[in-house]
C-alpha cells in the first residue's frame, strides 16, 4: 500500500511540477524584411498570436545574438507585421532577426486544467456513489 502511494505521488510531482524554469523561455524568431527610419517589417507567418502591442528585441545572429533594439508591433495586416523601434544600440538591417516571446495559452485552454477537471469529476462520482 506505502509503495503505490508513493507510485502514485511521483506520477503527480511529474505530470503536475514539470514546468518550464524561466531560462527555458523559448522566443519565436521572425525574419526582418524591410528597415525604415523608425520602424522595421516582419512576417509573422503561422504564428497567428502576433498582434498589436507586443514587445520584443531585434538581434544580431552573425554577433551571438547580441540585442540590437527593442520595439513594439503597431499592426498586422495580411500576413505582415509592421513594428516601431523603441530603442535601439545600433541600426537595424535586414540580416537581423526579431524576437517575440509567445504568450501563454488562456487557463481553459490548458490540457492540465482539462485533466484535472476529469479527475475531479471521476473522484466526485465515485465519491458519490460510494455514500
Amino acid at each position: 500500500m506505502r509503495r503505490l502511494l508513493i507510485l502514485c505521488s511521483m506520477i503527480l510531482l511529474a505530470t503536475v511540477g514539470a514546468t518550464s524554469a524561466g531560462a527555458q523561455e523559448t522566443s519565436v524568431r521572425f525574419e526582418i524584411t524591410a528597415v525604415g527610419d523608425t520602424s522595421f517589417l516582419f512576417r509573422p507567418g503561422r504564428h497567428t498570436w502576433v498582434s498589436p502591442g507586443q514587445r520584443g528585441i531585434a538581434v544580431g545572429p552573425r554577433r551571438r545574438d547580441v540585442m540590437v533594439a527593442r520595439f513594439r508591433v503597431v499592426e498586422v495586416i495580411d500576413g505582415v507585421a509592421n513594428a516601431v523601434i523603441t530603442g535601439q544600440t545600433t541600426n537595424i538591417a535586414t540580416d537581423h532577426v526579431a524576437l517575440i516571446v509567445q504568450p501563454n495559452p488562456h487557463w481553459y485552454q490548458r490540457p492540465t486544467f482539462w485533466v484535472g477537471a476529469l479527475v475531479g469529476a471521476v473522484i466526485g462520482a465515485v465519491a458519490g456513489a460510494a455514500f
